[in-house]
């Protein structure tokens, strides 16, 4: 028995832990769960947790329904919004077939493919996302449209009644789970918050933002209020971004920096944008993977929708920003495409991958935009060789399809499912009349 394992049932007995929830995400990155007692938590770090994968989105079709759920004994955690008379504690699984081979289907395991692919190139991935979302006063019709719970925008110091300790309390629960916490504020849209968690390897990050959703989803139900990940809820507000730094290191050395290089970026780091940049299209469906995603693009402001970087320049899909050469371990980049409401296994490793390809290839970073992207016309960007990223969920998944990156590194059965699923989500919202066309077509047609 090794010393984490060790170090789980010790803490469950002498914290009289009573319940244990073993946690894992589908393909669409929505969180499962399922809980164990205490006694039973021996027998499923030896042999694992069976359950019917077919009944999981993306999983198992119904002949090959059997699935089998390992804790990770390194993500044991009290969870500090349940009863403290009879705490629970939850842990991530990594899932396999019966035979004891890797699921073709977790969202974690393909992460963790694209973690080693790096590993052996000598690198690690580091992530740092800055989460947003929104606050709502509580509803029930879904058909209307959301209020905010506040009028606040960028950085202001809002009084929000009920909620005016929302993210303090929120903070305090992620860093009683270990989940450290950069810095919180208020966000430009009414209503909207951003936290941002401390870098980690991308691995421990996509728990982490995992386990942030349901702790920002529960503080919010304990006192009214509705938090939405939704990418845009409102539309003349931003969108729920989840811009995310990212840097390679090698060993304790960011390969990133190169103190006597422009803007400080080595080659390595100029190469991954590159890479990043080269597969943009390619990945969007999986980095902005609903209908609505599309919507943050359009509305502008800081959201980009168009292919390009940029040193300090929010308007770019990818950004440098400012670092002073005595601060070379900060060395990293800004990924502004991502929303808060993708899956982060399989987006930080699409990320991962097609940074990667720009190293092993080394594709030449482009010039960068340093005007804002948005105020350019079509002319200019095409003079400058700036192309847009897909304008809907339709036109992405067309360029996914035809992306071998991506189905290299999701997996075939990853791959295969999520196109079909969000084909049929892009269908099913077309059929549909939106209050837009009532509006402003039916009086007059």
């Amino acid at each position: 028995m090794d010393k984490q394992t060790e170090f789980v049932l010790r803490s469950m007995e002498e914290r009289d832990v009573r319940f244990v929830r073993l946690w894992f995400t589908d393909v669409l990155g929505f969180l499962k769960s399922v809980a164990i007692s205490p006694a039973e938590v021996e027998g499923a770090f030896a042999e694992g947790v069976g359950f019917d994968g077919s009944a999981i989105e993306g999983f198992a079709r119904r002949y090959e329904a059997d699935m089998v759920a390992h804790p990770d004994p390194s993500t044991f955690q009290i969870l500090p919004w349940r009863d403290h008379a009879q705490p629970t504690a939850r842990m991530f699984c990594d899932i396999s077939l019966p035979d004891g081979s890797p699921s073709y289907a977790d969202p974690r395991h393909v992460l963790k493919r694209a973690l080693r692919k790096a590993g052996d190139k000598g690198f690690t991935f580091y992530t740092h996302p800055e989460v947003e979302f929104f606050l709502f006063e509580p509803q029930t019709d879904y058909t209307k449209p959301p209020i905010p719970l506040d009028t606040g925008g960028y950085f202001d110091h809002t009084t929000l009644g009920e909620g005016s300790d929302f993210r303090r309390r929120t903070i305090t629960m992620l860093e009683e789970m270990g989940i450290s916490v950069e810095f919180s504020h208020h966000e430009g849209g009414p209503g909207q918050h951003e936290i941002d968690l401390r870098y980690a390897d991308a691995l421990l990050m996509a728990d982490n933002i995992m386990t942030m959703r349901v702790v920002v989803k529960e503080v919010a139900a304990a006192q009214g209020i509705h938090a939405s990940f939704m990418p845009k809820p409102l539309a003349d507000a931003p969108g729920s971004a989840m811009h995310t730094h990212v840097s390679l290191f090698e060993g304790d050395r960011n390969a990133f920096f190169d103190a006597s290089a422009e803007y400080h970026l080595s080659d390595v780091a100029r190469q991954f944008v590159a890479g990043v940049l080269h597969h943009a299209a390619e990945i969007t469906a999986v980095t902005n993977q609903w209908v609505n995603s599309y919507a943050r693009f359009a509305y502008g402001a800081e959201a980009p929708s168009y292919i390009c970087w940029g040193r300090n320049n929010r308007s770019a899909m990818v950004r440098v920003p400012a670092l002073k050469p005595t601060k070379g371990a900060s060395a990293r980049v800004e990924v502004r495409t991502l929303d808060s409401a993708c899956n982060p296994y399989l987006a930080y490793a699409l990320i991962l991958a097609a940074g990667l390809d720009g190293i092993e290839q080394g594709i030449e970073l482009p010039p960068g935009a340093e005007d804002d992207v948005w105020e350019l016309s079509e002319s200019e960007r095409r003079a400058m060789g700036i192309k847009p990223l897909p304008k809907n969920l339709d036109e992405a998944v067309r360029v996914m399809e035809r992306s071998e990156l991506v189905a290299e590194t999701l997996g075939e059965h990853v791959f295969d499912y999520f196109m079909r699923n969000k084909r049929s989500e892009f269908e099913s919202f077309r059929r549909q009349v939106t209050p837009w066309e009532l509006q402003h077509l039916l009086p007059q047609l």
